[in-house]
């Protein structure tokens, strides 16, 4: 026969089982950084040591436009140009697909761009900007602009020589604390896969979005 008192403690044993889960999953740190959580505005740019591919020259401006157009389908969050005016920076670099690559060193890939990000028939335009033009920070550099269609590419400088990368095979992408030099943070949010940045599709930003819904449904239910 047992105890009243082995009864009692069996009790207690059982029901601290039973409410640990519960303890452990409001104890549960969020699956996202609250500022990720309250953003409203989002610069993308390209990875500062990201090089050019000597096959693809075009690879990242492709890519950076291909997410903000994206985001503005989306309509979470609103693109700008200034990383600096930014609640979040999106930092995209395109893989290579191989193993090892052959590139160019061209930190100009990130220039400043003038104007606002808007869209026209689901493609990427930046419009003239009335006021005080966007500041350079270390993620974006030089002076050109885009409207549309194909990205404006730059000859590299011809003082430049191609070399190998290595381990760059896979496309990232990154999301950071708004501000001139986002990286000097930990990074939010990481997404690197194959085609990740694919264009059109840009898988990157639909796992994003599913991550960050995830994210929201986890804090509603911790809140009391």
């Amino acid at each position: 026969m047992v105890s009243s008192r082995a009864l009692k403690c069996m009790c207690v044993v059982f029901a601290a089982t039973v409410l640990m889960p519960v303890a452990l999953a409001k104890d549960k740190k969020p699956a996202m950084p609250v500022y990720i959580l309250k953003a409203h505005t989002v610069a993308v740019v390209i990875d500062p040591d990201a090089g050019r591919s000597l096959p693809d020259p075009s690879a990242n401006e492709t890519a950076q436009k291909d997410v903000e157009t994206a985001l503005l389908k989306w309509g979470r969050f609103e693109p700008v140009l200034n990383p600096e005016d930014a609640d979040l920076v999106i930092v995209v670099r395109k893989g290579s697909g191989k193993l090892a690559d052959v590139n160019v060193t061209e930190p100009r890939q990130n220039r400043q761009r003038d104007g606002t990000v808007t869209s026209t028939d689901g493609a990427i335009s930046v419009g003239v900007q009335h006021g005080s033009q966007p500041r350079s920070g270390d993620v974006s550099s030089g002076q050109t602009s885009r409207s549309g269609g194909e990205p404006q590419v730059a000859n590299p400088d011809p003082q430049l020589h191609p070399q190998a990368e290595v381990g760059n095979r896979n496309d990232s992408f990154l999301v950071y604390p708004g501000g001139s030099n986002p990286r000097n943070n930990v990074p939010g949010w990481r997404y690197s896969h194959k085609d990740a940045l694919h264009s059109h599709d840009v898988p990157a930003v639909d796992e994003f979005r599913k991550a960050l819904d995830a994210a929201e449904k986890q804090a509603a239910q911790q809140k009391p």
